[in-house]
């Protein structure tokens, strides 16, 4: 391949990608999970992999467009937009893209249902076909020393991620990791509903777990990257189609 088609297509991939990330802040909007100044999303650039794309500190969800962006490098220096970021952003983000080669895209928001779920410290049961998406694939990260502004801490929740899609951060919230923007994104979205409907059916009574072996087999069509790309389709069309401003 001659540096001309690869200099095209990497310039082809970081578009998809940057619209992809616009779209899913304004999606996060849409769900009511920014709050304030806090939340972010990043995405891997495809060229200078040591380097990922986040959005603006202080800019509301609903107003970022793929212009907006910043690209940061693994000292926290901007290098490309205008703009501050979110130091704790970084930390986590950065952590986590350093540590997992695989991970293209990271979701973190201070959505209510995964706060409140965060209090408990405890995994995600198998209680619908939807939460056997995370069925033996995340974690808790049960430490709590306030806002995360050490490197320390953001390898730390890098290490107890692991291999995993998601982790929640006691105290803190939910953040979900994926091959896509798309992936991560949706994964966002399942976890929190997830948390949402455990959070009710255990405020009514005793929930029915599904088995195992059931939660095995289900996690193995529903928790699968094709299925959170599948998921993120309709959403991202739906999005760009009612506010096609966020592709600038």
């Amino acid at each position: 391949m001659s540096t001309a088609t690869a200099s095209r297509r990497h310039e082809q991939e970081r578009t998809r990608r940057r619209h992809r990330l616009a779209a899913a802040l304004r999606l996060f909007a849409r769900f009511g999970f920014d709050e304030g100044a806090g939340g972010h999303i990043t995405a891997r650039d495809p060229e200078h992999l040591d380097t990922f794309w986040i959005n603006p500190f202080g800019v509301n969800f609903a107003h970022v467009r793929a212009s907006d962006l910043l690209l940061v490098n693994g000292s926290g220096d901007v290098i490309a937009g205008e703009g501050r970021i979110n130091p704790a952003g970084f930390i986590i983000h950065s952590s986590i893209h350093h540590a997992r080669a695989d991970v293209v895209a990271v979701a973190h928001s201070h959505s209510v249902h995964g706060r409140a779920w965060a209090t408990l410290g405890r995994r995600l049961a198998p209680l619908t076909q939807d939460a056997c998406a995370f069925y033996r694939h995340h974690e808790v990260f049960d430490e709590f020393d306030g806002v995360v502004l050490d490197l320390d801490e953001g390898k730390r929740i890098a290490a107890r991620l692991a291999g995993n899609k998601a982790i929640i951060l006691r105290n803190h919230g939910l953040l979900t990791v994926g091959g896509t923007v798309d992936e991560a994104a949706w994964w966002f979205i399942a976890m929190d509903r997830a948390c949402q409907v455990q959070l009710l059916a255990e405020a009514a009574g005793k929930p029915v777990m599904i088995s195992p072996e059931a939660a095995e087999s289900t996690a193995a069509v529903m928790g699968t990257p094709a299925m959170g790309r599948l998921n993120f389709r309709p959403l991202y069309y739906d999005i760009i189609r009612s506010e096609p401003d966020l592709l600038e």
